[in-house]
């Protein structure tokens, strides 16, 4: 929250008048200070890392910092923020990886330090404050006041304590302040699939995060929305503004299904075609970002859709609930300042009777006509109990990147089905499989690991006659390609009449 707080600075200084940036120009400054303040406290860190009872100097807290506000912005979700012990603890090979000589009670009391200076435990609104200045219309330096949050505590189900960060602190974290959450999305996205296009995996990983962190931040906002909703549903536009937030986000999330997936697809082909182990996984790390994106869009869309019913809910609710009275008592002038003069005996006498008579189990409540009539006079408001249509999805084909045809499993299955009373070793498979085909191989190896471990009540429930399995008994593959246990494939048959009387008492 910004407040002014004036102090006036004359235009003409020494004879020279203030050049006038403009409104653009200054709203810009104002903007870049703001940015500036919320990374004060991490510097702060590390300046008073000093005055901690030990050595400390060893540890970069304003690193420890970032990383904190990475870890709860990434393990918070919509409804519910990061558990603090849980971060505690994932922070501490952080600040080990620092110091790994020290005592591990050291990395934790570090780790959790650091995690309490960005709450800012020791005051009273932990909040922190800057002051920045700008010019008012008359031309007049005015000194303004910038509070703001970086990792906040909010209630939980069941009375638990999460922690979740703030826009300031995501802004921090990807370095930006104020920026437009739909553009900065598309733009980076864009930039991802560039990235992707052109194989820079480790830039294409930087620039997936902070795709995440905007998608994270465009939940927030939502959030917010929805929680002052249920507080007051007057101190909300819902006539203009949220309509038009919630329609362009549901537009923003069809597109950037478009996207991910699209990129989601260049990916695994990136992952399959790599040969450096290093980009593989860097490329395995990139799909789980993605999908992650995917999931909190997927998330992000149900609250929309359910944006509208929980306005119309809250407005029912809200408009029927009765109204709260105001006191109309000051307790300093009409209680502390005439009881201050008096003696302890007759002052305790009012006292005694004010809080008699001031507090309770209930306060009654009194009904004013205004508001009785204005109720009673309203007429109802007509809408529709079916709610807005619901828009067609834009279903797009899923491109099959799979690399076996249908023709290798077939014949893969057919290689592998073996006579109950014949089993195979897994290098002769392999043999006879590359003679029909070089690839092969690599699906027969496959069926054959999966089969180490048999559904074997799956198939007896669904009937199956026949299992495949495969045995470990000690012998290595002897393979050009392939290494591990040359395992023994074979065929069992299942319970036929036991199945049969088992779906029969069933019936």
């Amino acid at each position: 929250m910004t407040s002014p707080a004036p102090a006036t600075v004359p235009p003409q200084l020494n004879g020279f008048s203030r050049p006038a940036p403009g409104p653009a120009a200054d709203e810009g400054l104002a903007r870049r200070l703001r940015a500036l303040a919320c990374t004060a406290p991490l510097h702060d860190l590390d300046a008073r890392k000093a005055n901690l009872a030990g050595e400390y100097g060893v540890y970069a807290m304003a690193e420890v910092a970032l990383a904190a506000i990475d870890l709860v912005t990434l393990n918070m979700d919509f409804d519910t923020g990061a558990d603090h012990e849980q971060i505690v603890a994932r922070l501490q090979p952080r600040v080990a990886a620092q110091a790994p000589e020290r005592p591990h009670a050291e990395h934790e009391r570090v780790a959790r330090w650091v995690l309490e200076n960005l709450i800012n435990v020791g005051s009273v609104d932990r909040g922190f404050r800057a002051v920045y200045g700008t010019f008012g219309a008359d031309g007049a330096y005015v000194r303004r006041d910038y509070d703001f949050k970086l990792v906040e505590e909010v209630p939980g189900p069941g009375g638990a304590i999460f922690l979740r960060t703030t826009d300031e602190a995501v802004n921090v974290l990807v370095g930006a302040l104020d920026t437009d959450v739909t553009s900065a999305q598309i733009a980076a996205e864009v930039k991802l699939e560039v990235l992707i296009s052109r194989g820079r995996l480790a830039d294409a990983q930087l620039a997936a995060e902070q795709a995440r962190y905007r998608t994270v931040q465009y939940a927030e906002t939502l959030r917010k929305t929805l929680d002052a909703t249920r507080r007051n549903v007057r101190a909300v536009d819902w006539l203009r503004t949220v309509p038009d937030m919630i329609a362009e986000a549901l537009d923003h999330v069809a597109d950037r299904y478009r996207h991910e997936n699209a990129i989601l697809t260049n990916i695994r082909k990136a992952r399959d075609e790599a040969e450096e182990p290093e980009h593989k996984r860097r490329a395995a790390e990139l799909v789980d970002i993605v999908k992650d994106c995917i999931r909190r869009h997927t998330q992000l869309q149900s609250r929309l859709l359910e944006a509208g019913p929980l306005f119309r809910a809250e407005q029912d609710r809200q408009a029927f609930a009765p109204t709260t009275a105001s006191a109309g008592l000051d307790l300093y002038g009409q209680l502390l300042a005439p009881l201050l003069p008096l003696p302890v005996e007759q002052a305790g006498r009012v006292t005694d009777a004010f809080f008699a008579h001031g507090t309770g189990l209930r306060t009654p409540t009194s009904v004013r006509v205004t508001d009785l009539v204005d109720m009673l006079l309203t007429p109802p408001a007509e809408r529709d109990h079916l709610g807005a249509e619901m828009p067609e999805p834009d279903l797009i084909t899923t491109p099959d990147d799979s690399r076996f045809s249908e023709e290798q499993l077939a014949s893969a299955m057919e290689l592998l089905t073996l006579p109950a009373d014949a089993p195979r070793r897994l290098s002769g498979l392999l043999a006879e499989a590359r003679l029909r085909d070089p690839e092969l191989p690599y699906l027969v190896a496959l069926l054959a690991v999966h089969a180490a471990s048999p559904a074997v009540g799956t198939a007896y429930r669904q009937g199956e006659r026949s299992l495949l399995f495969a045995v470990d008994d000690g012998t290595v593959l002897d393979d050009p390609e392939f290494g591990g246990a040359d395992l023994v494939v074979g065929t069992a048959l299942l319970d036929a009449a036991g199945m049969a009387a088992d779906r029969q008492e069933a019936v």
